[in-house]
């Protein structure tokens, strides 16, 4: 089985975080979108791994999410390592 390469493990998993903290704290792509000044169809495309926002937008993201750019990476680095 084929690897993927290691940046879009990364992409899929902040997408995969943010979008559970999103659900966690019951906001909708819409609504993290206006607070995170971005368009709510990129909050998708970050959520589905679609692409790799900067670190300004991820900061705006977790500022939207309440959530730290500690916490958002905590332990990534795990998932990342297992795909290799």
């Amino acid at each position: 089985m084929a690897r993927r390469p290691r940046n879009q493990v990364l992409a899929d998993e902040v997408g995969r975080r943010l979008a559970a903290r999103r659900h966690t704290v019951g906001l909708s792509q819409e609504k993290v979108a206006e607070l995170a000044g971005v368009h709510r169809t990129y909050v998708g495309h970050v959520e589905n791994g679609r692409v790799m926002p900067s670190i300004d937008v991820v900061e705006a993201l977790c500022a939207a999410l309440d959530v730290t750019l500690s916490e958002l990476f905590d332990d990534i680095e795990t998932v990342t390592r297992r795909s290799r």
